[in-house]
C-alpha cells in the first residue's frame, strides 16, 4: 500500500485530521484524472473509493488464481493522448499494445472478414467479398478520419449553457464549426446529414457486403439499448472511431497489464502531485450548507470537510443517493429521473486451455498467423440484421436468443495476464437487458451462458470443452458491484438526446450542478462513456477556472 493510499482500517488516523480543497468521489479513471490535474494545480485532494481497489469500470482484477481480467473497459483506444502527456503516464509504465488485426469476423459459411491495421491488406481481404467494397474502403477511412478530427476537438470542449449562454462559451465551438466548414460544402452537408442516421443507413450508402457492414457498424450500438436501425447510432459509430486511423472497426488499443494498469498509472501520477487515495470506504452522503457542498459523510459515519466536491459517480447516484431529491430544484430532479440508463451488456470471462478453433482459420498455415488474426477483437455478428434481431429480444425484456458477441483474447498480446500460461477470453454480450420480464438475473444468467456457448460453438465447434473457469458479469452485477445505475457502463445512453449540452441533462452540461461547489467528472457528463478520461479532464479545467475567476 502506498504511503498516501489508505484503507478502511487506518482512515481515522491518517485522513480525518485534515481538511481538503477537493474531495473526489470514486477512483474510476475519470475521478483519478480530475484528482491528478487538481493536485497538479496545487490543490489538496482526497479521492474516496467504495471498492477495495481503484479503477471502477476501468479495472483489471484477479478473478481466478493467476488470471487477471478487464472487468469493465476492454481497451483504451479512446483515451486522450493529452492526458497521457500532461500526467506523464508513460513514466509510470503505461505501454500500449496494438494488434495487427483490429477485428476478425468469422462468417457462418466458413469465411471471415479480417480488418488489418494495414489498409491495403484489409482491402485485399475485403475484395474476397466485394471488389466494390475493397475499392471504397480506403476512401471510407479517409472520410471517417476527417469527420472524427472535428469530433476529437469537441471531446475536450465544455458545452455552452444553452439556452442562456455567454458569448465566450461559444467561441471554441465556432472554431470547430469552421473546421467542419473547411471540409467543403458537400462533405459538410454529409456530416450534418449523418448525425441523425442509423448505422444501417449510413453504411448502406458506402458498402454492399453485409459482413463488412456488421464489422464496421457493431460499435454504433455500444453503450445504448438501441439496435443498428435506430436513429443516431451512426453518430455513436463516429464517436467510437475517434483516433482510429487505419483501424476502421473502432479506435482500439490495448494496455499492457490490462485497462487497470492505466488506472494505476493515473493513481501514481495523482499521488506524485500530493493527492491521497482512500479505498474500501464509500461516501454515504454529500454534506450541504446553504445549498453548497462542504464535504461528505462516509459509510462508517465519519465526516470529511472539503471546499469542493467532485463526483465521478453516475448522475442518479450522485443526486438521488448522495444529495437527495428534496435538496434539488424540482425541474432538475425530474430531468435526472428521466435519464435513460438501460444497461444492455453482459461480460463473460473465461479461462481456456487452448485457443478457439474457428473453422474460418483452417486456411491459415501457421500458429503465428492464427495468433495474429485473433489478437484484436473477434466479432460474431454476421450482419446488421442479426444485431437488430438480438436487440428485438432485448427491447421486450428478454436476453437475446442469438446474441451477437465481441470477444478478445488479451493473453495473445499480453501473456503475463495469466501466470499459469493459459489463455483468457472476455466476451461482451449484446444484448443483455438490465430490465428483464418474467425472470430475474439469477435465473437468466445460466441461460445466457448457454446461449453464448452455442453461438461460439457454431463458429468454433467444441469450444466449450476448452473452458476451465468462467465468470459472468450481468448488468445487475455492474450495478451492485460497480455502482453503475442499471448496469450502464456509460453512465447513461449515448443517444442524441443525451449528448453535448444535454449530458447529463439540459442546462447542466458544464460540469457544474445546482448545488454550489459540487461538480460532475464521470461518464455521465460530456462527452460521455468509454475509457477516454475526457470528462475528468474537462471537469478539472472548469473547476480550476472557477477558482481563478
Amino acid at each position: 500500500m502506498s504511503a498516501d493510499t489508505y484503507s478502511r482500517n487506518n482512515l481515522q488516523d491518517k485522513v480525518l485530521q485534515q481538511d481538503y480543497d477537493a474531495l473526489v468521489i470514486g477512483a474510476g479513471h475519470n475521478g483519478l484524472v480530475s484528482a491528478a490535474y487538481l493536485a497538479q494545480a496545487g490543490l489538496k485532494v482526497l479521492v474516496v473509493e467504495r471498492r477495495p481497489g481503484i479503477g471502477g469500470a476501468a479495472a483489471t482484477e484477479q478473478v481466478f488464481p493467476g488470471a487477471r481480467f478487464n472487468t469493465g473497459a476492454l481497451d483504451a483506444g479512446l483515451f486522450l493522448p493529452q492526458v497521457v502527456a500532461d500526467l506523464k503516464l508513460e513514466s509510470y509504465g503505461i505501454k500500449y499494445l496494438d494488434s495487427p488485426v483490429v477485428v476478425y469476423a468469422p462468417q457462418p459459411d466458413g469465411r471471415a472478414v479480417t480488418l488489418w491495421r494495414d489498409r491495403q491488406r484489409a482491402a485485399r481481404e475485403i475484395a474476397a467479398f466485394s471488389e466494390h467494397d475493397a475499392e471504397t474502403y480506403p476512401r471510407f477511412l479517409d472520410w471517417i478520419d476527417r469527420l472524427t478530427g472535428a469530433l476529437d476537438e469537441i471531446r475536450t470542449l465544455t458545452p455552452p449553457s444553452l439556452p442562456h449562454y455567454r458569448l465566450g462559451e461559444l467561441a471554441p465551438w465556432l472554431r470547430v464549426g469552421l473546421k467542419v466548414r473547411r471540409l467543403g460544402d458537400r462533405e459538410m452537408m454529409e456530416f450534418l446529414r449523418l448525425l441523425p442516421l442509423s448505422v444501417k443507413e449510413f453504411l448502406d450508402a458506402w458498402f454492399e457486403n453485409p459482413a463488412l457492414k456488421a464489422a464496421l457498424g457493431f460499435t454504433g450500438c455500444a453503450g445504448s439499448m438501441q439496435g443498428p436501425f435506430a436513429s443516431g447510432t451512426a453518430f455513436n459509430l463516429l464517436y467510437h472511431a475517434i483516433g482510429a486511423g487505419e483501424a476502421g472497426f473502432r479506435a482500439s488499443r490495448f494496455v499492457q497489464g490490462g485497462a487497470g494498469a492505466l488506472s494505476q498509472a493515473l493513481a501514481q501520477s495523482a499521488r506524485s502531485y500530493g493527492a491521497e487515495i482512500c479505498t474500501g470506504l464509500g461516501v454515504q452522503a454529500i454534506l450541504l450548507e446553504d445549498n453548497r457542498a462542504v464535504g461528505a459523510r462516509l459509510e462508517n459515519g465519519q465526516r470529511l470537510k472539503a471546499r469542493l466536491v467532485v463526483s465521478s459517480a453516475d448522475p442518479r447516484h450522485t443526486f438521488f443517493d448522495l444529495i437527495g431529491a428534496s435538496h434539488l430544484p424540482v425541474r432538475f430532479a425530474r430531468q435526472v429521473k428521466n435519464i435513460k440508463f438501460r444497461g444492455s451488456t453482459a461480460r463473460l470471462n473465461l479461462v481456456l486451455d487452448s485457443l478457439p478453433q474457428f473453422t474460418s482459420l483452417d486456411k491459415l498455415s501457421s500458429a503465428e498467423q492464427v495468433q495474429s488474426v485473433l489478437s484484436g477483437h473477434i466479432l460474431l455478428c454476421p450482419d446488421l440484421e442479426s444485431l437488430e434481431r438480438a436487440y428485438d429480444d432485448a427491447k421486450y425484456g428478454r436476453i437475446s436468443s442469438r446474441p451477437c458477441l465481441d470477444l478478445v483474447i488479451p493473453t495473445l498480446l499480453d501473456p503475463a495476464l495469466s501466470s499459469q500460461g493459459q489463455h483468457l477470453m472476455s466476451i461482451d454480450v449484446r444484448y443483455a437487458p438490465y430490465h428483464l420480464q418474467g425472470q430475474t438475473w439469477d435465473q437468466a444468467g445460466p441461460v445466457l451462458v448457454e446461449q453464448v456457448m452455442a453461438a461460439i460453438d457454431a463458429y468454433a465447434p467444441g469450444f466449450g470443452d476448452s473452458i476451465l473457469e468462467q465468470q459472468l458479469i450481468t448488468p445487475l452485477d455492474y450495478e451492485r458491484q460497480y455502482g453503475l445505475a442499471e448496469g450502464s457502463l456509460y453512465h447513461g445512453q449515448m443517444g442524441l438526446d443525451q449528448l453535448l449540452f444535454m449530458r447529463p441533462v439540459a442546462g447542466y452540461g458544464r460540469y457544474r450542478t445546482p448545488v454550489g461547489n459540487l461538480f460532475l467528472c464521470g461518464s455521465g457528463a460530456h462527452p460521455g462513456g468509454g475509457l477516454t478520461g475526457a470528462p475528468g479532464y474537462n471537469a478539472a479545467r472548469e473547476i480550476l477556472k472557477s477558482k481563478s475567476g
